[in-house]
């Protein structure tokens, strides 16, 4: 099936493919643009994936700064100086300061949350009215759901993105290593309120 050439070159806008991989994924999909921009996404991700073993310590530290009563500040990290000055890459900082200023996470990732808060939380969530009566293996795969949803609540790689709540911020970041063709990775952040203190 012919496809159009607007639609190569929306395609190719959107995921930073060439030409020739645009077309080739519009005729794989029989000119479908939804499946051909699903298929590049995912096969984008997967290169992504295995970019991310790659050492990334150029970046910027982007901040963002509402009404001047929130204030953020994030380190985001690539592997070059040039990607470092990209449009995209920093569109993609100033992006996930405005969300952690309108979210306020309190971790990067699942993995920097210290053993001793997910075992407090875990005993606090046991305890409850709710579980009381249950088997043990029963309350032991409720909590274990509860505890990751509470986390992932908390995690700015698992919340789900201001400007687009169908995709989380993990995806959001990692869509876009895989556009600049580079391993890229949030580092740190920090997120003050006028007269809360941390």
């Amino acid at each position: 099936m012919a496809v159009s050439i607007e639609d190569v070159k929306r395609l190719k806008d959107l995921t930073g493919v060439g030409l020739t991989d645009a077309k080739t994924a519009l005729e794989d999909e029989n000119g479908d643009f939804d499946k051909a921009l699903e298929a590049m996404r995912k096969k984008g991700l997967t290169k992504a994936e295995k970019r991310g073993e790659r050492e990334a310590r150029q970046g910027v530290i982007g901040t963002y700064n509402h009404d001047g009563r929130i204030g953020v500040l994030v380190e985001v990290n690539c592997e070059t100086d040039f990607v470092a000055r990209n449009e995209i890459f920093t569109t993609l900082v100033k992006d996930l300061a405005m969300h952690i200023a309108a979210s306020a996470p309190e971790y990067v990732s699942v993995d920097e949350i210290p053993v001793d808060v997910r075992e407090a939380k875990r005993q606090e969530l046991l305890a409850s009215d709710a579980l009381k009566g249950k088997p043990a293996e029963m309350a032991s795969k409720i909590v274990d759901g509860q505890l990751k949803k509470y986390f992932a609540e908390r995690c700015l790689l698992e919340q789900p993105f201001v400007k687009n709540p169908d995709m989380a911020v993990g995806v959001y970041v990692r869509e876009h290593g895989a556009r600049l063709g580079e391993n890229v990775l949030v580092r740190r952040f920090s997120r003050m309120v006028l007269g809360e203190i941390a």
